[in-house]
């Protein structure tokens, strides 16, 4: 392997917390503050700075509603959220090592 065969990772997914957002939005497409932050092993500060992040980047879009009296954050994947990631798995692929055939 060379440098070159290495392709930048986006360092918008790159942290662990978004990480874990948009790997869980990818599967559940749509999902609530509290679900993401407690699956995430995160504090609703932390995840709160995350998801406007992933929000500024436009790889989620957040809908802010109520639940009775109660404020609801949910958030969703965005299409270019989606490229992006499936772009971020295809180079972090790269940085795996390749398994060689013997004989």
């Amino acid at each position: 392997m060379t440098p070159s065969t290495f392709s930048p990772l986006d360092p918008i997914i790159h942290a662990p917390v978004r990480l874990a957002v948009l790997s869980l939005l990818v599967e559940a497409r749509e999902a609530d503050f509290n679900f993401l932050k407690t699956a995430a092993g995160t504090t609703d500060g932390n995840l709160s700075v995350h998801l406007a992040k992933l929000e500024e980047a436009g790889y989620i879009r957040i809908r802010k509603s109520f639940r009775g009296k109660k404020p609801l954050t949910t958030c969703a994947l965005t299409e270019k959220g989606r490229t992006a990631f499936l772009d971020y798995l295809k180079s972090l692929e790269r940085y795996l090592p390749r398994k060689t055939e013997k004989g």
